[in-house]
């Protein structure tokens, strides 16, 4: 076993501190890698055998104790005093939640309609004159609360053109784009989607966004090559295969925890708002506008005092929901890049008489 993997073993309290790592230094692990790097979407991903190796395995043990303790924690008169709190400091966000993302998302349109040929996000580039206007026009209908679907179908379907010109696989980075735009239409017209409120349908897409992202940290980690070899303290002294595994981690467990009890949930928004918003004081303006919509959320989730009791339960079903995520999310992403680049993909050409190149 390495030192590295022997240090995850006998520390406890080590993913606290990585988590406190990526906010204090780790700026290339939560700025997008497509923004600042050379990317190929279509390139071969790192083997599964690679992946789920044995740091990989002793590093989401720990993932899965951290928030087990965390869910039991939830439960005392300790958790309690904490929601309480959180509930006193957030006050304000809470009454303003509707107020702050609209304003975010008209601050995101209003920029990429500066910038000019960006679709969504910096790297979906598009030589439409038509879109930056279709982008500012979106803003101005955050203004009021009757057009706010206007704004939601406007997302939709940049998100449509952006599949269409980039491919699904390219897009499955950003569904917290359709939960915003989800948040947006049912705020204007004062409706739940099937019982479930506004935030929480956003806060569902911002957890499979960021649970993706964290995958495709495992199968492409030298893509942040270029980001830590021009920063190189960023990784504390590990290598970047490790870190890059580490930060996947980290990300991955504190995505999941934005779908679990109400406790977690909110320091799992609170720590990755702070994560994003330290990497914009690494990589600039580009890294605030395309990171703004998704903090936004982020906040409004860390503010929301909804609750429901947390239990023993809660945390022993907790590795079992877990693993079952990191199974379907390594799956899913093995699965869709094969049939779509891959194998899967040049036997089907080979099938309809397409020669493969």
């Amino acid at each position: 076993m390495s030192l590295v993997s022997s240090v995850w073993v006998r520390s406890p309290v080590v993913l606290a501190a990585a988590a406190g790592l990526l906010v204090l230094g780790t700026g290339a692990a939560s700025a997008h890698v497509k923004w600042f790097c050379a990317f190929d979407v279509a390139g071969q991903p790192r083997g599964l055998a690679e992946v789920l190796c044995t740091d990989f395995e002793l590093m989401t043990g720990l993932a899965i104790l951290c928030l087990m303790v965390g869910c039991l924690a939830e439960g005392t008169g300790f958790g309690t005093a904490l929601l309480n709190a959180l509930d006193r400091v957030t006050a304000r966000l809470r009454e303003d939640t509707s107020l702050i993302v609209r304003a975010v998302v008209g601050f995101f349109l209003v920029s990429v309609w500066n910038l000019g040929g960006i679709i969504l996000t910096p790297e979906l580039k598009t030589d439409a004159a038509w879109i930056p206007w279709l982008q500012l026009a979106m803003a101005g209908c955050l203004i009021w609360k009757r057009t706010l679907p206007l704004t939601a179908l406007g997302i939709v379907f940049l998100f449509g053109f952006a599949v269409w010109n980039y491919g699904a696989f390219h897009l499955a980075d950003y569904p917290v784009f359709l939960g915003v735009a989800a948040y947006l239409a049912l705020t204007g017209l004062d409706r739940t989607f099937f019982g479930h409120r506004p935030i929480d349908v956003v806060r569902a897409t911002a957890a499979v966004t960021l649970m993706w992202a964290s995958v495709e940290k495992w199968a492409y980690p030298h893509w942040t090559d270029p980001l830590l070899a021009a920063k190189p303290a960023m990784t504390m002294g590990a290598s970047p295969e490790t870190f890059m595994r580490a930060a996947g981690v980290i990300e991955f467990t504190l995505a999941f925890a934005l779908i679990w009890t109400p406790l977690v949930r909110r320091a799992s928004a609170i720590i990755l708002a702070a994560v994003f918003i330290s990497a914009i004081f690494e990589f600039g303006k580009v890294d605030a506008i395309g990171h703004s919509g998704i903090i936004a959320v982020l906040i409004a989730i860390a503010a929301d005092d909804a609750r429901v009791p947390a239990t023993r339960r809660d945390a022993v079903l907790a590795p079992v929901y877990y693993v079952g995520a990191l199974t379907a999310f390594l799956g899913v992403y093995y699965l869709a890049h094969s049939v779509m680049y891959g194998d899967l993909y040049d036997a089907a050409k080979v099938a309809s008489g397409v020669p493969v190149i």
